[in-house]
């Protein structure tokens, strides 16, 4: 038998009956059968390695305008941004024709001679733990979908169709069958990380298990709480409140069993140096023991434009540079060592200015994962600082007024007026518009900006700090609160800020928002805790919705004491000029009506 076009159960495959990845199906001249793939073990593996290719979703570093949607970041090239609300498939994943590949899959390598038991079994847990990874990204996405197991149906034109049309699983339900399939299969698959991250481990099982029943949890604990909870008769929307409690302690299982597995850590390589330190923890993959699971980049062959794209261009090595930046709502997030009020100061309490002998002073202090997050006015990137210099400042008979000019210019003392990286106001492309560099995931080796090298920076999918944190969230909702503390002081005391002496939930959310910005969980995250619609209201000049940026100014007035001096201004970012709408129907995608003209089992989802 060739592998060839076999529709799994369903749905909207009827509409793509056509339509197969590439590595399976190929024109009938060159069709590879089963005794060609599955009789030789080189071959299997790079099917199982194609797969891994295919399941990049979300916010990620192969698209950096991504990062720009939410609270996060900003663009800085070309024109406003005039987004304000969210698609009704913003981030949604509906791909059940990689679920038939990974069935086949399945199928040919249970039935191979050419493996070993041990690697047999080892490929049939990590093509399990996709097919996982895929039914997680469409749950937190639509809620339940239909779950089709391990069955491979044959479709011959003329035959009756409603044998693959199955409904909706509830939303519960699929949640349990991905927490079922990380337990079976975690001792499947291999005990020991590698250098890349990047295939699958019991540990990355036992995360997308916690991942998964924190979510559920989540989900049954919030939704509830709601005024009117969102839920379809059915259940393929909502979770019911009793489940709650459940799914908390699935997770902090799942969790701990990670944190006492002794195979990673919260690293802390550099207890000098705490901003380095979170950097090299997420950015640098060699000795590694905090990332579980990456999307990795290897060059040459496998490349990504993050750093080519958003690299300060005083550090730039090619044409490309500046296109967005991190915005000041999160860098005012990260609170400071010994103040947990992270905003920054600007002004006194009369409404004057706060003048800073360098622009970074303004930052001092500050929670040390802020620099390993962040290139803020002043830090230091690859050896040198980064200048942001908006423009230059002076009194006029009491009134302050700005100076700028065409980025990199100098006045007639030879004083630099604006930065070549900006910030600015203008739709000048290639110049910062927030007053902030990303600094995680830009690559520091040579060339790594570069179209001719790019860079093989990775993405972290899941590291040891998120197992903590789950521990944290989870036996907080369960009441064990000495034990939440302990766990959430871990992450502080690895950044390098004070302890708490209690855990609130608001506790919590602070501590996903800082600890993993930039890694896809704030959007997320808002949604299954049912934040987003009170923090993205919509309300413009809102401190949340809406994106803003700090801009530094030189003092330029000599004979005054202030001259040579720093000061900032804060306000809504040029680029995007609407506050961020959540709306309550954006807590689930739509399903598309195509998907229904093929599948009448299926239900719509609130709002639609």
């Amino acid at each position: 038998m060739k592998i060839k076009n076999i529709v799994i159960a369903t749905l909207a495959i009827l509409a793509t009956l056509s339509s197969c990845s590439d590595f399976l199906d190929r024109d009938p001249d060159t069709i590879l059968t089963d005794d060609q793939v599955f009789g030789d073990a080189v071959m299997i593996k790079s099917v199982l390695s194609n797969f891994y290719g295919r399941i990049t979703w979300g916010q990620h570093i192969d698209d950096t305008y991504l990062y720009t949607i939410l609270d996060e970041a900003s663009k800085s090239d070309g024109g406003p941004d005039t987004r304000q609300d969210f698609e009704n498939d913003r981030w949604r994943v509906y791909d059940y024709t990689l679920l038939r590949n990974l069935n086949q899959f399945l199928k040919g390598v249970r039935e191979t001679n050419v493996l070993d038991a041990d690697t047999q079994k080892e490929i049939e847990g990590e093509a399990r733990f996709i097919r996982a990874w895929l039914y997680f990204n469409m749950c937190r996405g639509m809620g339940g979908m239909p779950i089709v197991g391990d069955e491979v149906f044959d479709y011959a034109p003329g035959m009756d169709i409603t044998a693959l049309q199955y409904a909706r699983s509830t939303e519960a339900e699929l949640y349990d069958y991905i927490i079922s399939e990380c337990e079976a299969i975690k001792n499947f698959l291999p005990t020991d990380p590698t250098i890349n991250a990047a295939r699958a481990t019991k540990w990355a099982a036992l995360m997308l298990k916690a991942r998964a029943a924190v979510y559920a949890g989540s989900i049954a604990n919030y939704n509830n709480k709601m005024p009117t909870p969102i839920r379809t008769a059915g259940g393929e929307v909502g979770i019911p409140a009793n489940l709650a409690n459940q799914y908390y302690e699935t997770a902090l299982s799942a969790a701990e069993e990670v944190i006492n597995g002794g195979k990673y850590q919260l690293q802390l390589t550099k207890p000098d140096d705490r901003g380095r330190n979170f950097y090299e923890a997420l950015s640098v993959k060699e000795n590694n023991k905090e990332v579980i699971w990456a999307r990795d980049y290897k060059y040459p062959g496998q490349t990504n434009g993050f750093t080519q794209s958003n690299i300060p261009a005083s550090h730039a090595e090619d044409i490309d540079r500046c296109y967005a930046g991190p915005i000041l709502n999160l860098v005012e997030d990260f609170e400071y060592i010994n103040d947990r009020n992270g905003e920054i100061k600007t002004t006194d309490a009369n409404g004057n200015y706060i003048f800073y002998d360098k622009p970074e002073d303004a930052f001092a202090n500050k929670d040390p994962r802020l620099w390993g997050t962040v290139i803020y006015p002043g830090a230091v990137f690859k050896g040198t600082p980064v200048v942001l210099q908006a423009g230059q400042k002076y009194l006029d008979n009491g009134v302050w007024r700005v100076r700028t000019s065409e980025p990199g210019e100098k006045d007639g003392n030879g004083l630099l007026i604006t930065s070549v990286n900006g910030p600015t106001t203008t739709n000048n492309q290639f110049v910062n518009k927030s007053g902030f560099f990303f600094r995680k995931f830009l690559d520091e080796t040579p060339s790594a900006s570069t179209r001719g090298r790019r860079s093989d920076m990775w993405f972290p999918r899941f590291r040891f700090a998120e197992a903590v944190m789950i521990a944290a969230e989870a036996s907080f909702e369960l009441g064990q609160a000495a034990k939440s503390l302990t766990y959430i002081n871990q992450i502080r005391e690895r950044a390098g800020i004070q302890n708490l002496t209690s855990v609130t939930f608001e506790d919590v959310v602070q501590e996903y928002r800082v600890e993993f910005a930039f890694e896809d969980h704030r959007y997320w995250d808002l949604k299954r805790w049912r934040l987003a619609d009170k923090i993205w209201n919509g309300i413009q000049n809102d401190p949340n919705a809406q994106q803003f940026a700090l801009f530094p100014y030189l003092v330029n007035m000599p004979g005054n004491a202030n001259d040579g001096k720093w000061i900032f201004d804060k306000f809504p970012t040029h680029m995007s000029p609407y506050p961020r709408y959540f709306q309550m129907r954006n807590y689930y995608n739509f399903i598309d009506q195509g998907w229904i003209n093929n599948n009448p089992k299926y239900v719509k989802n609130p709002y639609q």
